[in-house]
Order: C-alpha cells, then sequence, then structure tokens
C-alpha cells in the first residue's frame, strides 16, 4: 500500500472547499507531466482556452466541466484559475 502524507493533503482542504465544484475528479499523467482535474462526469468539452500560465479550461455548453495543468509538478503554490 502507499505511503500518504496526511499534513499536505490536510493543506489542501481550505483550498477545495472554495472551488465552486462539489465533485471533483482528478488524475495525473506521470509521463506527460499533466494534471486533469474533471468538475462533471461524463463530459464533453466543446471549447476549451489556454492560459497564459499553461493551463487549459475545458467547457462544456459555456460551463467550466475541467482543467487541464501542464507541467503540474513543476509549479508551486499557484492562485486558482478564476473565470
Amino acid at each position: 500500500m502507499a505511503a500518504i502524507n496526511i499534513k499536505e493533503v490536510l493543506s489542501l482542504t481550505p483550498q477545495l472547499l472554495h472551488i465552486p465544484f462539489k465533485r471533483i475528479w482528478s488524475s495525473y499523467d506521470e509521463k506527460a507531466d499533466v494534471l486533469y482535474l474533471n468538475f462533471k462526469k461524463p463530459s464533453h468539452a466543446d471549447d476549451s482556452e489556454l492560459t497564459d500560465d499553461d493551463i487549459i479550461i475545458r467547457y462544456e455548453k459555456g460551463e467550466i466541466v475541467g482543467i487541464t495543468v501542464l507541467h503540474a509538478s513543476k509549479r508551486g503554490n499557484g492562485n486558482l484559475v478564476q473565470s
């Protein structure tokens, strides 16, 4: 079984509570160094936007359904994406 750092998980809690989505699914592609966060399952994005800081915001019918964080392991404590 993998070890988990509870303090790191707890440090995320306040940030997660401020995200305006009740459910969040995540996956990480280590080889590509990409973190995927989905706020709707299933989601079928029909549009996307690449921000200046290499985050892809995915939309379905004008609503955010997920974000893709490129170069995920190289990021420090950043700000939440706002639309």
